[in-house]
């Protein structure tokens, strides 16, 4: 076999700026590219642009010297991997490669067979040009001449008749002319392109970059969360132990003092005992019945008296509910104000579909024909709160019972609404359905504090906290932001609700 029958056009291009390899290099992960592309690609951290693996320092660069052979091989052999290889066509039984193509014998020469043409005076004049196959597509399908001129007024390839009868006024030049000055503007396209790809292989390191810093940051924001938690788990721990330890203390002097009476009562009990056993044998009848008819030692009825260690476990048990209920207060108490929502109908994408009241939506099977305008979401299906807030804090509840996916939480006022993705670099601060949680969330409280910069959302029916996007910096007005997502063939039709429960959210938090 040849080199090129074990070897594909692809084997030879470099993945940055896809063109045949210049001056090839071999990264350590075996990956070749152009050396002055992949210097251009490289900075700080060094990335293979093709798997991606990372370079702990700058790999030095060298050429390799076998593979830039391969690939000087082939341009000298093929004059470029992409050209197709033209035959002789006067050749009979083994075909030699065609040095010429003439476009008026519409044929392809070798070297041998071209020699005619080369000495005789009438084929002199023949059009020769370098060998390619459909030679018919070189020639004006009108005037049956080949196509040797480019008019630049019909941005065509066109014959010598065109222009001495059908055009005689356009202007052309040789097709070789044009062909060079397209060349020209070849190379300057060919370089934005190689710089596009530059450009987007490193948006694609910047986007998972963010995403990494966007990861570690939730990683950190949850940490503080926990921090938070665990002091007041703390401070309620104190509260538990000085709590148990009354409870222990008056528990040792409740069991003293009735150990005290036990012992009292046994001492009472084994004198009588003593007593009755030594009236047994006596024969002094008159003592005797004076001494059964006196009055028995006081005994208590202690059946009465609960000392059962199960009895305590459970007051312990009780104690630690009533705790917990009081951290949980204090994570809550900085909730003030519960706010009334109505949505907003003209930010509402145009399939969303909104209650009278403005207190539901619901995801419609077919588009809206709407007004479009500025304040309108085109992307992702988002609707706004009117309510907004620039300072203080409040919260809101949500029902999002029955919903298989959902969106809520908080939104600044200049989100771009025509198709950013929904997170807190992008101005939008919510959870959604696939938060892990021991159960379906029914109801959920948003609750934020504008100066502090603070959103947080917790589970109305499990009375706990979910997840907190803490310090972050709110400098223009947030609104209320609700998603509702596809229908999903009515798997997800419920309705996102946000009723008026002040009542209800003030026995939540002050319960």
């Amino acid at each position: 076999f040849s080199m090129s029958n074990l070897l594909s056009d692809d084997h030879l291009l470099c993945s940055i700026c896809l063109d045949v390899l210049n001056e090839p290099v071999t990264t350590a992960c075996g990956h070749n590219f152009c050396r002055t592309y992949l210097t251009q690609y490289w900075n700080k951290d060094e990335v293979c642009p093709y798997c991606k693996q990372t370079f702990t320092r700058t790999p030095e660069l060298k050429i390799n010297t076998t593979l830039k052979e391969v690939v000087d091989h082939f341009r000298m052999k093929s004059g470029g991997l992409n050209k197709p290889e033209v035959l002789c066509d006067y050749c009979t039984g083994v075909k030699l490669k065609a040095l010429k193509s003439c476009l008026v014998c519409l044929t392809s020469y070798c070297e041998t067979h071209l020699e005619p043409h080369q000495n005789i005076s009438a084929l002199k004049k023949h059009k020769l040009i370098n060998p390619v196959k459909n030679l018919e597509s070189y020639i004006c399908q009108k005037h049956e001449r080949p196509l040797e001129l480019f008019c630049r007024d019909d941005q065509m390839c066109v014959c010598q008749f065109y222009t001495e009868i059908d055009r005689k006024t356009h202007r052309t030049v040789p097709v070789e002319e044009e062909s060079r000055q397209k060349k020209t503007q070849l190379g300057k396209s060919k370089t934005e392109l190689q710089q596009m790809v530059l450009d987007r292989l490193k948006k694609i390191e910047e986007v998972k970059l963010s995403v990494e810093l966007r990861k570690k940051k939730k990683i950190a924001d949850s940490v503080e969360v926990f921090t938070t938690l665990i002091r007041s788990i703390e401070r309620s721990q104190a509260e538990l132990l000085q709590v148990m330890e009354e409870k222990q203390k008056a528990a040792e002097r409740r069991a003293e003092g009735l150990i005290k009476d036990l012992e009292q009562e046994i001492t009472d009990l084994k004198r009588r005992d003593t007593e009755l056993e030594q009236l047994s044998h006596t024969e002094d009848h008159l003592h005797l019945l004076q001494v059964t008819l006196s009055s028995p030692p006081h005994t208590k009825n202690w059946t009465d008296t609960d000392v059962n260690e199960e009895t305590v476990r459970k007051a312990l048990s009780q104690l630690q509910k009533t705790l917990n209920e009081k951290l949980f207060q204090t994570l809550i108490e900085k909730l003030k104000e519960t706010v009334d929502v109505t949505l907003d109908p003209d930010t509402a994408r145009s399939h969303l579909i909104l209650s009278d009241d403005g207190k539901q939506v619901t995801h419609g099977d077919t588009e809206q024909n709407l007004p479009d305008n500025t304040k309108r979401f085109n992307w992702f299906f988002g609707v706004l709160g009117k309510k907004r807030l620039s300072s203080g804090r409040f919260y809101y509840e949500v029902q999002v019972r029955r919903k298989t996916d959902w969106d809520v939480g908080m939104a600044r006022e200049s989100v771009d609404r025509k198709g950013t993705i929904w997170n807190s670099e992008n101005g939008y601060w919510t959870i959604d359905e696939g938060l892990i949680l021991k159960e379906k969330l029914q109801s959920v409280v948003v609750f934020v504090d504008y100066e502090m910069g603070l959103v947080s959302f917790y589970d109305v029916k499990a009375r706990s906290h979910i997840y907190s996007f803490t310090c972050q910096s709110f400098s223009e007005k947030l609104y209320p932001v609700f998603n509702p997502f596809y229908n999903n063939k009515s798997k997800n039709s419920a309705s996102l609700i946000t009723p008026v429960t002040q009542s209800k959210l003030f026995f939540f938090f002050h319960k």
